[in-house]
């Protein structure tokens, strides 16, 4: 039986408060595995876990958890319902490699649905003399079953953007506190809408802010410059982990994590050639990108797909209510253009044809309640990028062209329109990637395309990393500002506390959803209740 949802809350105020707290010496976990008598190994011979442990990619009866250490081990599992550990499984994982930077994920299977576990980890060394790192307590909760019936509420929290323009972590300003203000939120799952790390954007040891003071950033190799090698990829991630609040919230709540631009450069795409940027040395973005991803999936809790072990997009089901689609707007997409072409091609591909038909089949088939799509870029805000041979391109989907749908706009043209076809219901977006926080409500009664049925979209961002916005919206789908948050100036600081997370809760018994908004002192900003609309089906 789970624990109750006070002893949840008790562990993860209590135990995880403080950093030191994950870390809990057990003089029985050092005998090794062959029964041997113990050898108390000096602090050199043992491993480390160099970062932590994070969780992600939870369904009903499977999770994703990584590690890292700093040599040839193997990471050992002890997980368990209770936080008590009186009736552990037991499973370790293959040897971890310095080619894939020593990183473990250990997919955790046969996990009971709609649960909280506990999970004990620590690193075993594969040479002699067998000793084994300080073990760390961590805890997941695994998504209900799609069957289950009552008294499973959902709580889904999202941001992006993390590091950027300049902000890194200052441990006299209390660090990355988003993280902090996320775990406080209790979410079954966390989506990370994109830009987990800046690799385009160095950080400089002192920023000073217009109060007087100085923001100190903490700089160590992969933030000294921009990242173009492996070894420098995986330098901004592992950077992020030098937060104890990352650290923390880790050990906490399972992720979801996606990706966008700057986990390899600004505006990327995969035939960009960085010709005028003199930072890179190696200028074709198609390399880079390699680079980029094999980072990515080395350093988050990401579940490889079976059959393409690259892909990113995927879908996750949390019991009866709700189901996430999280998608992919990088891999895909077409050179960044006017984006105004009228008819679709490669040239106006952003989700490409392949997801695109993934996505609107899987949102037909779903039966939960509510459809979530996780986007890391907005539909209709508009993103500009550089002019290129006199002409405004742009990033985004928006076209700046309030007109019947254009450029990119036409695969979600198609989409929104299978969707009403097919009579899918109850149909939410969320994002991230404008760095502030918004809520739009599209209709096609102010639209120039009107087959679709009105559906909402949530922004919020940044976690850490500078505030902007508001960004002004393209009418082809016609969004309306329902609340868009304000930055004074442009490239606020996290110490203004203009970071922005939201939230989604499906109520058990109603099934209605209600999405929230709020900054990173925990201050709800806007939220709004959406009833259950007529079934799909």
């Amino acid at each position: 039986m789970s624990e109750t949802p006070l002893s949840r809350r008790r562990f993860v105020q209590g135990t995880l408060a403080a950093g030191a707290a994950m870390f809990v010496p057990d003089t029985r976990l050092w005998l090794p595995t062959d029964g041997a008598p113990a050898i108390v190994p000096s602090a050199r011979q043992r491993p480390v876990m160099v970062n932590g442990v994070q969780s992600g990619d939870p369904l009903s009866d499977r999770a994703i958890l990584w590690s890292r250490t700093d040599r040839a081990a193997r990471l050992h599992v002890e997980w368990d319902t209770s936080e008590r550990f009186t009736n552990v499984r037991r499973l370790r994982s293959p040897v971890a490699v310095a080619e894939s930077a020593y990183t473990t994920h250990l997919d955790l299977t046969a996990l009971p649905a709609g649960q909280d576990i506990w999970y004990r980890v620590r690193y075993e060394s594969e040479r002699a003399p067998r000793v084994f790192s300080e073990p760390i307590i961590g805890h997941l909760r695994t998504a209900p079953h799609p069957s289950a019936r009552g008294g499973h509420r959902v709580r889904v929290a999202w941001s992006g953007d993390m590091v950027g323009q300049g902000w890194g972590i200052d441990e006299s300003r209390g660090g990355i506190r988003m993280y902090d203000a996320l775990r406080r939120a209790e979410p079954d799952v966390f989506v990370h809408s994109g830009d987990n790390i800046y690799a385009d954007q160095p950080l400089l040891p002192e920023v000073p802010l217009d109060d007087g003071t100085m923001w100190r950033n903490l700089v160590v190799d992969g933030k000294r410059k921009v990242a173009e090698t492996l070894e420098e990829y995986r330098g901004a991630f592992a950077y992020n982990l030098l937060d104890a609040n990352a650290r923390q919230f880790g050990a906490s709540v399972p992720m979801i994590a996606q990706w966008d631009d700057h986990e390899v450069v600004d505006n990327w795409f995969h035939d960009l050639v960085l010709e005028n940027d003199p930072r890179y040395t190696e200028k074709r973005v198609r390399v880079l990108a390699e680079r980029a991803k094999q980072a990515f999936f080395e350093f988050l809790p990401i579940r490889r797909h079976r059959r393409d072990a690259g892909r990113v997009y995927r879908q996750f089901r949390y019991g009866p209510l709700l189901e996430l689609f999280v998608v992919d707007l990088r891999s895909y997409r077409g050179a960044n253009s006017g984006n105004r072409q009228r008819t679709a091609s490669s040239e106006t591909a952003m989700f490409g044809a392949e997801q695109l038909a993934w996505l609107s089949r899987a949102m037909r088939e779903s039966r939960a309640v509510w459809k979530v799509v996780a986007c890391d870029m907005p539909i209709g805000l508009i993103v500009p990028d550089r002019v290129r041979n006199g002409e405004r391109n742009f990033e985004a989907i928006a076209n700046s062209d309030d007109g019947v749908p254009s450029g990119r706009e036409l695969e979600v043209a198609r989409l929104l329109q299978q969707l009403q076809q097919a009579k899918v219901r109850n149909v939410v977006w969320v994002t991230a990637d404008v760095h502030y926080a918004a809520a739009h409500h599209y209709a096609p009664e102010r639209a120039q395309f009107t087959h679709f049925d009105a559906f909402w979209e949530f922004v919020a961002g940044p976690m850490h990393a500078g505030t902007f916005g508001p960004n002004v919206l393209d009418a082809s789908f016609g969004p309306e500002v329902r609340f868009a948050s304000t930055a004074p100036k442009p490239n606020r600081p996290p110490s203004d506390n203009l970071q922005f997370y939201g939230t989604l809760d499906v109520d058990a018994s109603t099934h209605a959803l209600t999405a929230g908004l709020w900054d990173v002192t925990g201050k709800r900003l806007w939220q709004v209740e959406l009833p259950v609309a007529e079934p799909s089906r």
